[in-house]
């Protein structure tokens, strides 16, 4: 695999948004290693911080203390760069979340349908928004409500169709 890295000078920070299924943790690790990055996933770094797992927090403080916990770990708790952040599906919706991002690096939003999210995330039990009887209504609502935030993002990748691979030297062809 060769690496994209200039050892030359430290990289400003890739964050990675998008609807949960579209691939952000998995193509966020081949996309780190090929450029010689940092990995990290918002997510799995609440998890270890706060010793719960995502759906404990939701169920157990709601999702206002989770987005701020988000938040928190955009501010403070990640290197500020050679880094790629794998962030939550709506890290980058609270007003001026996105705009942190974009001050710390490069936001790139991996967009998919909600049919084929749900393709993705039907098996998935780690997804408390989707626990209910309806998920594919709620990938359609979050898609409507956080698209705006969404088409802000420097990069967009349209996933649907492709393979990891491909998406992965989409992102590198738009990077260079």
């Amino acid at each position: 695999m060769t690496s994209l890295v200039n050892d030359s000078a430290p990289r400003p920070n890739l964050y990675l948004v998008g609807l949960m299924g579209t691939g952000k943790s998995t193509i966020g690790k081949i996309l780190a290693k090929k450029l010689g990055m940092e990995f990290m996933d918002s997510d799995e770094a609440i998890e270890r911080s706060s010793g719960m797992t995502i759906s404990e927090i939701f169920a157990d403080f709601g999702e206002g203390h989770f987005r701020e916990l988000e938040r928190k770990f955009i501010l403070y708790d990640h290197p500020s760069g050679n880094c790629l952040v794998a962030c939550g599906g709506g890290l980058c919706v609270p007003p001026g979340m996105l705009e942190a991002l974009k001050g710390k690096g490069k936001v790139i939003c991996l967009w998919a349908s909600p049919e084929t999210l749900l393709g993705r995330t039907i098996t998935d039990k780690k997804r408390p928004l989707l626990e209910v009887s309806k998920p594919l209504d709620v990938l359609r609502k979050l898609l409507i409500e956080r698209e705006s935030r969404y088409r802000e993002s420097d990069i967009i990748i349209h996933t649907d169709g492709l393979s990891i691979e491909e998406v992965v030297e989409r992102v590198l062809a738009d990077l260079n």
